[in-house]
């Protein structure tokens, strides 16, 4: 397989958003700055720490893919289900 190389088009600034019980996240990619980067909805990294967490919010018309740098994450869905990750970790919703 042949590699090729390719060139940066764009950068863009994150920014940082309050989420949840004190919890934040930056915004690195939305509609608004990389409408081009199709079928990406968003990229968002989060920083909190336990209990912190995201209030509720549906995940209706999409798939969201969390992958955990380091810490650990749980997650509880409104139907009960619940999900313990780690570092290295990867939940597809």
């Amino acid at each position: 397989m042949e590699s090729k190389s390719l060139k940066v088009s764009k950068l863009v600034q994150g920014f940082e958003l309050s989420q949840g019980n004190g919890g934040s996240v930056v915004s690195l990619i939305d509609n608004s700055n990389c409408r081009e980067l199709d079928p990406f909805l968003m990229l968002l990294h989060f920083k909190g720490k336990l209990p912190e967490g995201a209030p509720d919010h549906p995940h209706r018309g999409f798939e969201s893919v969390s992958y955990i740098l380091q810490g650990e994450m749980h997650h509880e869905d409104f139907l009960g289900n619940y999900g313990k990750l780690t570092a290295g970790d990867v939940q597809w919703m």
